[in-house]
């Protein structure tokens, strides 16, 4: 399922390169979550958040079906500038 995720979110932003998906495993849970360029937040997010929860929507069929659970997030340190972390 990572590897999905992070085929899925290279093909939105402008920065595929600097897309990785860090799994987190919390109990039961796994918890991906998608570390981007600042510039492509947006783009993963979507308007009125649509991408994301079109993402998180197919992750979650794809771990039904191995019957796991899976949910995604976008990290938020993402979010600060490159000049806001110097």
């Amino acid at each position: 399922m990572k590897d999905t995720l992070l085929y899925m979110v290279t093909f939105l932003v402008d920065h595929p390169e600097e897309v990785s998906i860090e799994e987190r495993v919390e109990g039961d849970a796994t918890i991906l979550i998608i570390h981007t360029h600042p510039e492509d937040i947006g783009k993963v997010i979507g308007k009125s958040g649509r991408i994301i929860r079109a993402l998180r929507d197919l992750i979650k069929v794809l771990a039904a079906k191995a019957n796991t659970f899976v949910d995604v997030e976008i990290a938020e340190d993402a979010t600060r500038t490159p000049e806001a972390s110097a």
